[in-house]
């Protein structure tokens, strides 16, 4: 099974920083912040499926200003060839969110970097193969 991102785009964006206190606090309490992703998809015409890679930055409990950050990034893909149910999973948990999050990370350090906040430190490289695997092994 073959496939090809025939578009993308930003579906949905939250960036509210809610008060000056969680800004002054933002640089030294961002590692007090997990990234956090959940992966939806859903078939359309044509052998195209949505795929939507939403992330979020999770506030831990000592965070007392916190700050909401959700990008749902969609991404229209097109697939060819013989359908393999985990081969297509492949594609919707591990292929297509590899592939589309360096853009999701592009546009979170720019959002930081619009609010003022210039070192913020995010994981560049997320091993979604291991995340899929640790998923599955449950």
């Amino acid at each position: 099974m073959h496939y090809k991102i025939i578009s993308k785009f930003i579906k949905d964006i939250s960036f509210e920083i809610p008060n000056v206190a969680a800004y002054a606090l933002l640089e030294k309490e961002i590692s007090k912040y997990n990234l956090n992703f959940d992966i939806k998809s859903s078939a359309h015409k044509n052998n195209v499926i949505e795929i939507n890679t939403v992330l979020k930055l999770i506030p831990n409990k000592d965070v007392k200003h916190k700050m909401l950050t959700e990008i749902n990034f969609t991404s229209l893909v097109s697939l060819e060839g013989e359908k393999d149910k985990k081969e297509l999973e492949k594609i919707v948990l591990i292929k297509v969110p590899t592939e589309v999050y360096p853009e999701i990370y592009e546009i979170f350090v720019y959002l930081f970097s619009k609010a003022g906040i210039k070192n913020i430190s995010l994981e560049k490289k997320v091993d979604f193969e291991k995340m899929y695997n640790e998923k599955n092994k449950n």
